[in-house]
């Protein structure tokens, strides 16, 4: 299934996204620093969702509270709670 997420507190603003089968695939963000976060789709597709969050959750940029890879994790995170609730 697709998902669109839009994104608080970072450049980027939509994160764009497929889950199969647990699996992530089709990463895409609107804005941000386009080379990194090619680089970080590039990583976490073919990824299970739980390793994603376990992967990027947290994580910081500058003096922000989150960053982009932690706005993915607050995304899948909640597909996961929309799929248990379902």
């Amino acid at each position: 299934m697709r998902y669109k997420y839009e994104t608080k507190g970072t450049c980027s603003k939509l994160i764009e996204f497929t889950v199969e089968d647990g699996i992530l695939k089709d990463v895409k963000y609107t804005g941000g620093c386009n080379g990194n976060l090619q680089g970080i789709s590039g990583l976490v597709e073919g990824m299970r969702v739980e390793d994603v969050i376990d992967k990027l959750k947290g994580l910081s940029c500058g003096m922000k509270s989150t960053s982009c890879p932690d706005q993915l994790a607050r995304a899948l995170s909640v597909v996961i709670e929309k799929q248990k609730n379902s």
